[in-house]
């Protein structure tokens, strides 16, 4: 019986789930850029989405959370920016629960 290889190894040899996991780090890693700069109050209401080629989405927990974010968004856009990296432009959706 073979052993069992593991998931990243299996993850980086399919070429689709290769690039949804580079996406996925990516997501984190600007999530983890801002979130010393979101007030306390909203750091649990914020979540990262999805990272594309047209930019990033922030998932807010409500229209409350939504509408603090976008007075953040030019703060959030320049902390990005300081990072070095090509800063993808920042999408705020309201995140919707099953």
């Amino acid at each position: 019986m073979p052993l069992p290889e593991p998931l990243a190894g299996a993850l980086a040899r399919h070429g689709g789930l290769a690039d949804l996991t580079a996406r996925l780090a990516r997501s984190r890693a600007c999530f983890d850029a801002l979130r010393g700069e979101l007030p306390e109050a909203l750091r649990d209401a914020v979540q990262p989405g999805p990272i594309d080629d047209a930019g990033w989405t922030l998932l807010a927990a409500n229209a409350a959370v939504a509408s603090k974010l976008r007075h953040l968004l030019p703060r959030l856009e320049a902390v990005l920016r300081s990072q070095g990296a090509a800063a993808p432009p920042i999408r705020i959706r309201i995140r919707r629960l099953p």
